[in-house]
């Protein structure tokens, strides 16, 4: 049976200026996914709590946070608190992973970790079951526009296998280059879950091109034996 497919469109792309409009310009989202990054952990800075609060006040959808930060132990929890539905912290910068995904399922949002390009995926299949869901990352982390690396294609499929023979209901996200040229790559190796800035926000018809890429991972799934 194929599994959901969600679209999260990254505000990272958005219009900083006139963000509530731009939020209200993809309403057909499944989720708002909202990068943190804190120009250690990744070489860029970008929104912090504040704003994460702000944009939970101008829109009903889940709100999907992504934090590329240093120390995400110490300040994830506050993601959860502001509203969150999902936190996404990463792998390679937390020191208790297992602890902080029971902290923020307390605290109601949904506990998922990230993984870097050249992080594999054995590094999370002891604690695989701890997590809603995997984020792996389709690019190098800390800013968007870039090329999809399709040399993640086989960390989707062993991740999904992985899943799958440990009867695990988890969502494989994939973060980076995400287009009309490559979700149906993604969505074949495993993906169901796909965050898309630049394909979406500089869209003439940013709903639309939601609804397109949705279409189209559905239709890959479908495919799939």
């Amino acid at each position: 049976m194929p599994r959901p497919i969600t679209i999260a469109p990254s505000i990272l792309n958005a219009d900083f200026s006139h963000l509530a409009d731009e939020v209200a310009r993809v309403s057909s989202a499944d989720a708002l996914h909202v990068d943190v990054m804190d120009n250690h952990f990744v070489p860029n800075l970008t929104l912090g709590l504040p704003v994460v609060e702000a944009i939970r006040r101008c829109t009903d959808l889940p709100l999907d946070l992504h934090l590329m930060i240093e120390a995400p132990d110490r300040w994830a929890p506050a993601y959860a608190e502001a509203g969150a539905a999902s936190v996404t912290f990463h792998l390679e910068a937390a020191q208790a992973p297992v602890r902080l995904a029971r902290e923020l399922r307390r605290l109601g949002a949904k506990a998922a970790v990230g993984l870097n390009p050249a992080t594999p995926i054995e590094a999370v299949a002891p604690i695989l079951g701890q997590f809603d869901m995997v984020l792996l990352m389709t690019v190098e982390p800390g800013f968007g526009g870039q090329g999809f690396l399709d040399l993640v294609l086989p960390k989707i499929t062993a991740l999904r296998r992985l899943a799958s023979a440990a009867g695990l209901t988890l969502a494989v996200q994939v973060d980076g280059g995400v287009s009309l040229d490559t979700i149906e790559r993604a969505a074949a190796a495993g993906a169901d879950s796909f965050v898309a800035g630049t394909a979406v926000f500089r869209a003439d018809r940013p709903d639309a091109m939601v609804d397109r890429l949705r279409q189209l991972a559905q239709r890959a799934h479908q495919e799939q034996p």
